[in-house]
């Protein structure tokens, strides 16, 4: 299961940026309408008379409906390609902003949330099968750097956006802007299609794979290395939902942050992860020591974790904490995607990443399950207790893919 020939691969660097760029833009909207809904929960329970829990309810409903999607899509990419399938997704994107914007009820709204997880659900699958199959091998990890820089921006960019249009005008003003900037977004890519075009494998010739077996279509469920992978990314959901939405409410409860500041944190950790995304590309550029450059950084992170939980902190020394964190969390981000990449059968690259990204779904709503109820039972330092938990198994779950791929591959070199 090593690197095998992307089957598209394009000549120069330029060609390459090309692709990254395109690519990172689409990443950034899937990001960008994830955080569609929660900074504008103050004015939706107002319009709505709703309560959180109800506003939560919704995106509870938008990752699982994405997580059942994108395990889906990644066949379809297979299939067809995925150039179609990124228009058909951002359209969908765009069409439940203007839904949101023109709801008049909490029912409406479900029903967009609805639409808008399916139209993330395709993201991932399409975005790794770009930059596997037109990336140049050697420019990988600097592909997955851009790519989970992009990621970053697009979540600080929804509250840095929302909020102050919501502000000046209104709530509905904020979300049709949104679909505004989602559908400029679409013309760009399709004016630029013709670098997001691949040439798809015929379904008349399967290929072996590194275990020496036909790839059929659910071959690759039988690797262990995918499932390991699968596990490893469902923790890392649930430590990003865990530190989105109730770390920084516990770091000020137990250090007496200011207010400000803890709303801060988030900001501080995710532009910080963007930068250590950018040396995670060049520290990724040998593919061999993935797993080794994961369980470093995440036991970086877990050591934070567990400082914030219980030593004793001067409060404005929790924010550069977060940052520190952050830049741990985002060096070990590109290799983090190369681990995917390496146990992945040639011409299953869609398939394998629909399956093991949707962990990211399902992680991320399955983390209020964990972590609200510790903040509701006044156990602040039990939250972070439990993210450095959750690290710590990822780093486990990280060492056991190599083990398991090593293992898949001894008896095909014998």
């Amino acid at each position: 299961m090593s690197l095998s020939v992307p089957l598209s691969v394009p000549h120069t660097r330029r060609d390459d940026a090309a692709v990254m760029g395109l690519v990172g833009l689409a990443h950034c909207v899937s990001h960008f309408s994830q955080l569609l809904l929660p900074p504008l929960f103050p004015w939706l329970k107002d319009a709505f008379h709703a309560s959180y829990a109800e506003l939560g309810l919704l995106l509870t409903v938008f990752f699982v409906v994405s997580c059942s999607v994108q395990a889906l899509s990644g066949f379809i990419v297979d299939r067809f390609g995925p150039r179609p399938i990124l228009f058909g997704g951002i359209a969908l994107l765009a069409g439940a902003a203007f839904g949101f914007a023109a709801s008049t009820s909490y029912a409406a709204m479900l029903a967009c949330v609805v639409v808008a997880g399916i139209g993330n659900g395709v993201f991932h699958p399409v975005d790794y099968t770009l930059l596997n199959r037109k990336i140049h091998p050697s420019r990988l990890g600097h592909a997955f750097s851009v790519h989970g820089i992009t990621g970053s921006l697009g979540w600080a960019l929804a509250p840095a956006m929302l909020v102050p249009i919501a502000l000046a005008f209104s709530w509905r003003i904020a979300l049709a802007s949104a679909g505004v900037l989602i559908v400029v977004v679409l013309v760009v890519l399709v004016v630029k299609r013709s670098r997001l075009t691949i040439t798809l494998a015929s379904p008349t010739a399967p290929k072996a794979h590194a275990h020496g077996k036909a790839a059929g279509s659910f071959a690759f469920l039988a690797i262990p290395a995918v499932w390991m992978c699968f596990g490893f990314f469902f923790l890392y959901a649930v430590v990003l939902g865990g530190i989105q939405a109730f770390a920084p409410e516990a770091a000020r409860q137990l250090h007496a942050v200011p207010t400000r500041w803890a709303a801060m944190c988030l900001t501080f950790y995710m532009v910080a992860a963007a930068c250590g995304m950018v040396v995670g590309g060049f520290v990724a550029a040998d593919p061999s020591r993935c797993e080794r450059i994961v369980a470093i950084g995440f036991t970086v992170a877990a050591a934070i974790a567990l400082t914030i939980a219980y030593a004793p902190l001067a409060p404005l020394a929790v924010p550069v904490l977060f940052a520190a964190m952050g830049l741990a969390a985002g060096i070990a981000g590109p290799s983090r995607d190369l681990i995917v990449k390496r146990s992945s059968p040639e011409n299953a690259t869609g398939r394998v990443y629909g399956v093991v990204y949707s962990g990211l779904d399902i992680g991320q709503a399955f983390a209020p399950l964990v972590f609200a109820p510790l903040l509701d039972l006044h156990r602040p330092a039990d939250v972070w207790l439990g993210i450095a938990i959750v690290q710590a198994l990822m780093i486990t779950t990280a060492v056991n893919v190599r083990r398991a791929r090593r293992t898949a591959l001894a008896p095909a070199a014998a």
